[in-house]
């Protein structure tokens, strides 16, 4: 795979309404949103990626991003099928968690999951970051 991240970011405003999930040790946030508009800055950190929403600020640190992993599961509540992409540290641990999001349990919009399916085929279950 010779796509970036960056380029993967923004194919994932094909994905629609997102639930975004950044937990720690102490604390988990959840947020709805869209990726799209981002911008990028270098920082002595590292590369961000920034997107500035009504609701939220989003900037990740796209240097310590490793691999990206697209994941079926079963809800906690419900009997449908979610779908996320997570996006892993050094330690391949999620940093950021993307799940479709969906209006009616199990019911995402159209083509939602088409857009998910399409960017697994293309990029593959798991794949190393390309800097």
């Amino acid at each position: 795979m010779s796509d970036t991240l960056k380029a993967f970011l923004e194919e994932c405003e094909t994905l629609g309404l997102l639930r975004l999930i950044v937990t720690s040790s102490a604390a988990v946030l959840e947020t709805k949103g869209t990726i799209e508009k981002i911008f990028y800055a270098e920082l002595p950190k590292g590369e961000y990626a920034n997107m500035h929403k009504d609701n939220f600020e989003f900037h990740l640190n796209m240097s310590l991003i490793q691999r990206v992993k697209f994941e079926t599961g079963e809800a906690k509540r419900g009997n449908f099928t979610t779908y996320a992409i997570r996006f892993l540290d050094e330690k391949d641990e999620p940093a950021l968690s993307a799940f479709l999001q969906w209006g009616k349990p199990g019911e995402y919009a159209e083509g939602q999951v088409e857009a998910w399916t399409a960017l697994r085929d293309k990029y593959g279950e798991a794949w190393d970051v390309v800097r």
